[in-house]
Formats: structure tokens, C-alpha cells, sequence
């Protein structure tokens, strides 16, 4: 499919050569003009997914009661920065803003979003005009200070690099052109990365998450120096593996990463193993991970289903059950299991709530 950023990407490539699975990642989802995300509201019905504080309000409800329990074990506070990486419609904030509110009416946080899309910020401004938050392009403006993170969903749509095993070696996954140049195709790198020594078969495919790790590690050294914690949920695995997760969802639906580059929705599995250790590589504390369905339940996902049915008609109570099903379900659609929750924090604190049952 023949798309505005297809035309930008298959010149470049004629111009300089192939390019790496980053760069198209990157090009895809943040072009100035033609990026993914800078061009529509991808979420919800008319969307191309769904993200959990979408699908009811308790995700993010228990989401606040997290911050101020963590609040709290930090010593309370006054000046914290809140902050959160790639905030969708602000729908999680707001919902966590309006448990905290009452968990801890006394405190009001200074809301910080790190975000670059000029639509879906327009959506924050209008959610949480109230909190007047503060915009940043990435987490290097973020202010000094103790901080509390959350980022939900926000590390699957950072570039990788891919490296495929090959009797020569790791060779780099890249992007071309078919040999009529019109369309994008997977090829490889000429020679091996001579600086990769892990050890698989060949035809084993290793995804390195650059960027995710360069922020968790920032983050980390910041929390171990000045205090707070971050909590990460996405969906990915919880041990190192191979295999290829680059995909792509336009209109709920699975499609093909090359097929229509600025359209569609890029994401990867992350990577958790290998975020905890560059968190605790920093002198952090990891708590986790821990799968979503276990992370909500300890937080009381559970009792706060129960509370909300009870004031619901029959047709409210159907959907607080759906709602509950979907986030802790493990079959197909569900959430449960396939989203992982993990905590990094100053070692001084506690454990983390909601990574351990009560």
C-alpha cells in the first residue's frame, strides 16, 4: 500500500541504502508529518486498539491508590513530581487523580506528560484541564525532585534493532525495497555485528530494545539519587528469548509491519529481564514482574468491582464484570497474563504495593 511516508522512506533508502528496524520504527510512529502518532487519536472503537484505562475505569483508580501508597512509604513528600510516559487521552490520570484525590485529599502532585503527539495532547488538555500538567517532549525536561512514574503501554512502541543468527554471525534485520522498488521488504546486513557475543542457534532472532533501556536506565539513576519509583505495564515476556514480535494493529487487527508504513501501529514485545536488569545495573531496586491480573487483584481490583456493581443497574453491573474479565483474563483478548507489571524503585523503600498479596 502506497502510503505519504512510503514515499519518504523508499527515497531515503534509494538515496543511503537499506535502513534498521529503529529507524523504520521510528519514522513510522513519529515522523513530523506522516507519523502514526502524530496524526490521529489511535485509541478506542474508531481507533486501532484499545488500552486498559479505556476499558474501565478501575485500571486507572487503582493506578492512584498505587501512587499514594507509594507517596506515603516515600515519607510523604510535599514537592514530587508525577509523571507519566506516553499518556493516550489522559484517561489513566484522570482516573488515578480522582482515587488520589480521596486517598489523599491534602496532596496535590504536580502532574508532568511526556508526550509528543500534538493530537493526543490536545486530548490530555481538555481531560485534565483542572491539573494545568506540563508537557515534555522526552524525560530529560523532566524537573528535579523525588518522582513517581507510570508508564502504561508506552515502552512496546520504542525503536529496536533486530539481529538475525547467521552462520557468519549476527547480521542486522533491515529494510529495502522489493526488486521492483515498490514496496518496503526485510533484508539483512552484509556483515555481522563483530560486538554481539550471545550464543544461539542459527535462525534465532534477537530484538534489542535501545531506547527502552536508555530510559529506564536514566530514570533508574535518578530514582536511586533524589527518590520515588517507577511502575511499567505492557505487554511482553518475563525471560530472555528469541523471536520476532514486531507487529502491527490497524483497526483491530493484525496487518503487516511493511504494508502501509505511517498507518498502522508498530509495537514489540518488551523485553522485562532485560529492563530489571538495567534498572538494578543502576543501583535500583525491581520489584516484580509480576502479570497484570495478579498486579490488580493484590491492589483490590477485586473488592472495587464488587463496590462499584453494588450502586450499578443490571446493564452497569454487566459491564464493571466485563471490564473485569478483560484486564485479569487470560484467554484470547484478555489481559491478564500477557500484560507483565513491574516496579523499580530507590532501594530504601519498601517493597512496592501490589507485588506481593496482602
Amino acid at each position: 500500500m502506497t502510503t505519504p511516508l512510503f514515499a519518504e522512506i523508499r527515497d531515503e533508502i534509494v538515496e543511503t541504502g537499506p535502513i534498521g528496524i529503529a529507524r523504520y520504527m521510528a519514522l513510522c510512529l513519529g515522523h513530523p508529518v506522516h507519523g502514526y502518532y502524530r496524526s490521529r487519536d489511535p485509541l478506542g472503537a474508531r481507533g486501532d486498539f484499545v488500552t486498559a484505562p479505556e476499558i474501565s475505569q478501575m485500571f486507572g483508580e487503582l493506578i492512584g491508590i498505587w501512587i499514594a501508597l507509594t507517596w506515603a512509604a516515600m515519607g510523604g513528600p510535599s514537592h514530587l513530581v508525577l509523571a507519566e510516559l506516553g499518556p493516550g487521552r489522559g484517561t489513566l490520570m484522570a482516573d488515578a487523580l480522582r482515587a488520589l484525590n480521596r486517598a489523599a485529599p491534602d496532596w496535590k502532585p504536580a502532574i508532568h506528560l511526556v508526550e509528543t503527539s500534538p493530537v493526543l495532547r490536545a486530548a490530555q488538555a481538555s481531560r485534565l484541564a483542572v491539573v494545568s500538567p506540563t508537557w515534555h517532549d522526552g524525560i530529560e525536561t523532566l524537573p528535579d525532585g523525588p518522582m513517581i512514574v507510570i508508564a502504561n503501554e508506552f515502552f512496546d512502541a520504542l525503536p529496536v534493532r533486530q539481529f538475525l543468527r547467521t552462520q557468519r554471525g549476527w547480521c542486522e534485520r533491515l529494510v529495502g525495497l522489493s526488486p521492483d522498488g515498490g514496496r518496503l521488504a526485510f533484508g539483512l546486513a552484509a556483515e555481522p555485528d563483530r560486538e554481539i557475543a550471545v550464543q544461539a542457534p542459527v535462525g534465532a532472532l534477537m530484538t534489542v530494545p535501545g531506547p527502552a533501556l536508555d530510559i529506564v536506565r536514566s530514570l533508574s539513576r535518578r530514582i536511586v539519587t533524589q527518590g520515588g519509583a517507577l511502575l511499567a505495564i505492557d505487554y511482553g515476556h518475563v525471560r530472555p528469548g528469541f523471536g520476532d514480535t514486531l507487529q502491527a494493529v490497524s483497526a483491530h487487527r493484525f496487518t503487516d509491519p511493511l504494508l502501509a508504513p505511517g498507518e498502522a501501529d508498530l509495537t514489540t514485545h518488551v523485553d522485562f529481564a532485560a529492563l530489571g536488569r538495567a534498572a538494578i545495573g543502576e543501583g535500583a531496586r525491581v520489584d516484580g514482574p509480576l502479570d497484570q491480573r495478579g498486579f490488580l487483584l493484590n491492589l483490590g481490583l477485586r473488592e472495587r468491582a464488587d463496590r462499584l456493581k453494588g450502586v450499578a443497574s443490571q446493564a452497569q453491573a454487566e459491564a464493571v464484570d466485563a471490564a473485569f474479565h478483560r484486564l485479569t483474563a487470560s484467554e484470547k483478548r484478555g489481559m491478564g497474563s500477557l500484560f507483565q507489571a513491574i516496579g523499580i524503585a530507590d532501594p530504601r523503600l519498601a517493597a512496592l504495593s501490589g507485588f506481593a498479596s496482602a
